[in-house]
């Protein structure tokens, strides 16, 4: 298995968190607003994969969304966080923080062990 497959699905699993988490920042975002916030933090995505996933999560009420009229186009679809949405990031930062203290306790166990090893 390639490295950067590995990278890529690590990323699609923590993809609607950091949306929700974005989301939860702003008032509202439109949606290259959002794909380049995480092309920044280097959860590099197309728009292909977002899509779909602001669609789930306004269709599991985390999320609901406003049109505004743009002065360069077609009217803009501006998502916001819904208050199932906060309680939802919410559970979700919890997660998170469970999974990234197993992940760092099983790499330190892994370090001292080599250690005294040596």
């Amino acid at each position: 298995m390639k490295i950067e497959n590995i990278k890529s699905q690590m990323r699609k699993g923590v993809l609607e968190y950091c949306i929700l988490n974005i989301l939860s920042q702003k008032e509202a975002a439109y949606t290259s607003d959002i794909l380049q916030e995480l092309k920044d933090a280097k959860m590099i995505v197309v728009e292909g994969t977002v899509y779909p996933l602001l669609t789930r999560l306004k269709n599991s009420g985390y999320l609901s969304y406003r049109w505004e009229e743009s002065t360069s186009g077609p009217p803009r679809k501006y998502y916001v966080l819904t208050s199932e949405g906060e309680k939802f990031l919410q559970l979700m930062q919890q997660s998170w923080e469970e999974l990234v203290s197993a992940v760092n306790h099983i790499n330190q166990n892994t370090l001292n062990t080599k250690k005294s090893n040596r």
